[in-house]
This record gives C-alpha cells, structure tokens and sequence, in this order.
C-alpha cells in the first residue's frame, strides 16, 4: 500500500511538473520548420526551432502553466552551420533555432496556455495571415477537447492583393492594407467596434474554427483538461475539386454560432439526407462546439466524432478503418443470406 501511494505522489508530481506533450507531425509533401515562442515570463522549451522532414514527428514537454505559440516555417535553405532563412514564416533569427523571435507574418499560428490544474486553452489563428495548414488535436483529456485549426490550402484560394510571391502564403488584411478597421486598432479596438471584414469572413467560411481577426473569441478558442497534444502540418488536405465533386453525406446540426457570411450552409438532399457546404471539409462538421453526428462515407476529409477525436485517423493518413467495417459488413449479408436459404 506504502509503494502504491508512492508510485501515485510521483505521478501527481510529475503532472505538475510537465503540463503536457507536445508532438510535431509532418505531413506535407515537403520539409517543415517548425518555430517555437514562449510567451513572456514563460520558460523555453527544448527546442525554439528545428527541422521537420515529411512523415516525421518530434515530441517535448511543457510544463504546468506553459503559455506560447507554434508555426510552421517553410521554403527554408540552411547551411551547414545552420545558418539561413525561410521564405513563410521566417523568425528572423538567422538560424534554424529562433532563439525567442516569433514568426514574420503570414503565418498560421497555434497558440496554448496550459492550466495548473485547471483548462488549458487552445487556438489556431489566421489573424497573422496562412502559410500551412495545421490542426491541434488533444489526448488523453477531459472536457470538450475538440480539434480545431485549417485544413483547408488557403494560398490557393488567396486574393491577388493579399498574396505572397507565387501563392507561398495569404496576408491577412492588416499586413496588406495596415488600416486601423482591418488591424482592429486606434478607434477600432473593441469589440464593438471591430467587426470581421470581407477578408476576415473568407478566411472564417474557410476554416470555422480558427481565428479570422482579433475579436473572434466565441467560435475559435477551445479548453481541454490535462491533455496532450498533436500538432499536425499539411494533414490530409483535400483538393478544392475533390471537396465538392465527393462531400461526404452527413446529419449535422445547424452550428448555434455564426460570423458574418462565413456559417457553414445545410442542404436537404433528395433522399431526405443533408448535406454541409461551406467551410473546409474536415473542421465544419458538426457544432463549434466539437460534437457532431456524421455517417459520411470517403476519406478525403476527417469527420468530428461525439468526443472531438478524428474519426478513423484520417488526420494521421489511416483509412484502412473504413475498409475493414465494408469488409465485415459485406461478410455478414453474405452470412445471413445463406442462413436464410439453409432454413
């Protein structure tokens, strides 16, 4: 009994010690560099900066209370004395380490505060621009601990006055036109003063559930409870053709939360199903919320399950799940139309 409230004294000690696992996850056709800020009065992790090939992860520790931000650097040339820069999402450092600069807009943005003891809360931001898709997921947690972030490549879809050099990155408006109604500043720093622009809007109807501009609380920022979480780069991203030409079929409840134009819109289909379009195929299902019912069938998208998972692991690239369930289903009619012939 001695050793067992022993064993249970070190991992309550531990937990306190190390708030959570972050792991990097690589999934774009190219390498990524990931970038790592603490905030002010918050220690550094291991690592402010380092390399990500494709199909790789890298993992490290925070501790309780931990508060920062994480991008994706790319289109970077470092020498072999790590010297250099990248072309989105640079930190200006000169090194592959940022060593305690953020990253140079645009850039998509996953910023944490870890609770002590309490929510940690979570974001992914568009307020400095998209140069990745990224989307945070958490394990292990309690509370809603939905996933959020863009899976959608908005340097596709990007206004030529918003975009990068040959369509590396998308501005956000505040970087491209430095207007006080655009940057939410002077006059324009309130709530009520601020209002999404046609910009903020396009980037909302693209990626509900990330940030679109400063004041975008209510649908954008979510809490989990001693959770561990994976941060994924490029996670199976649909093509803008394949969404629309193969939306999954789905029952979906009409999101309670709305930000100008950018709610997802819900069609009644012919046979009595609904359908969702709208928002990026993964992140748009179900409510802001995180739960959602959905019997959609592809894998060219990640489904919201009740709990706030991924359904299938598609963001992990598995699609074998669905495979195996039509397997043994095909299996079982086969079953029991011999059954009923036997009889």
């Amino acid at each position: 009994m001695d050793l067992l409230k022993l064993f249970l004294a070190l991992a309550l000690l531990s937990r306190g010690t190390f708030g959570a696992t972050f792991t990097f996850v690589n999934r774009c056709e190219y390498k990524v560099w990931p970038g790592i800020l603490a905030n002010a009065g918050t220690a550094p992790l291991e690592s402010t900066g380092f390399e990500l090939a494709q199909d790789t992860s890298r993992s490290f520790q925070a501790p309780t209370g931990w508060s920062g931000r994480f991008w994706g650097r790319t289109g970077c040339k470092f020498d072999g004395s790590g010297s250099g820069s990248c072309s989105t999402g640079d930190c200006g450092s000169g090194q592959v380490e940022c060593n305690g600069a953020g990253a140079s807009p645009p850039a998509t943005l996953a910023e944490f505060t870890l609770g002590t003891g309490s929510q940690d809360f979570y974001d992914v931001s568009l307020v400095d621009g998209y140069n990745v898709a990224m989307i945070i997921e958490g394990s292990g947690g309690s509370g809603m601990c939905a996933s959020t972030g863009c899976v959608t490549d908005l340097n596709r879809q990007c206004p030529a006055e918003l975009r990068v050099s040959e369509g590396d990155a998308c501005k956000s408006a505040c970087e491209a036109f430095g207007s006080p109604e655009y940057c939410c500043s002077g006059a324009y720093n309130t709530p009520a003063t601020c209002k999404p622009s046609v910009y903020a809007e396009m980037f909302k109807m693209a990626c509900p559930r990330s940030y679109s501009y400063a004041y975008d609380d209510p649908t954008s920022t979510f809490t989990c409870t001693g959770a561990d979480y994976t941060v994924t780069f490029c996670p199976n991203m649909p093509s803008q053709k394949s969404s629309r030409e193969s939306a999954p079929t789905t029952t979906i409840p009409t999101p309670t939360t709305t930000v100008g134009d950018a709610t997802p819109t819900t069609t009644t289909n012919g046979d009595g199903s609904s359908s969702v379009t709208g928002g990026d195929a993964g992140l748009q299902s179900g409510t802001m919320g995180g739960s959602s019912t959905s019997s959609g069938s592809g894998t060219d998208g990640a489904v919201m399950a009740d709990d706030g998972s991924w359904l299938a692991g598609l963001a992990m690239g598995d699609s074998t799940r669905s495979n195996h369930l039509h397997f043994t289903l095909h299996f079982l009619f086969i079953a029991l139309c011999c059954f009923s012939f036997l009889l």
